[in-house]
């Protein structure tokens, strides 16, 4: 089971956005991509076919996945994820301070 999915709410703890927080847009590995973090700007020349105009685009780059914490909005913190196994089979991530469920 991964720590990290899409949607999660995390927080930046390294880096040029450090004590940054936003929502999980993609999963690439290792990698993540999250919402107006690690904004970079990309000069692209134009595609007719795509319909895309040329210039200076600014977009989310991924980072390392080991620089974020999931938000735990009870504490308003980062903490550590643990998976837990309900009565019924599933699993099911949880922080490891308080042990309340993310995903039940």
């Amino acid at each position: 089971m991964n720590r990290i999915k899409k949607g999660d709410r995390v927080i930046v703890t390294a880096g040029k956005d450090k004590g940054k927080q936003g929502e999980i847009v993609r999963v690439l590995g290792e990698k993540v991509v999250v919402s107006n973090v690690n904004i970079v700007k990309r000069h692209t020349k134009p595609n007719p076919q795509a319909n895309q105009p040329g210039g200076v685009i600014e977009r989310e780059a991924p980072i390392d996945a080991s620089n974020v914490m999931h938000f735990n909005p009870a504490s308003g913190k980062g903490e550590r994820i643990g998976t837990k196994v309900l009565e019924d089979g599933r699993r099911v991530r949880v922080f490891r301070s308080s042990g309340e469920a993310i995903d039940a």
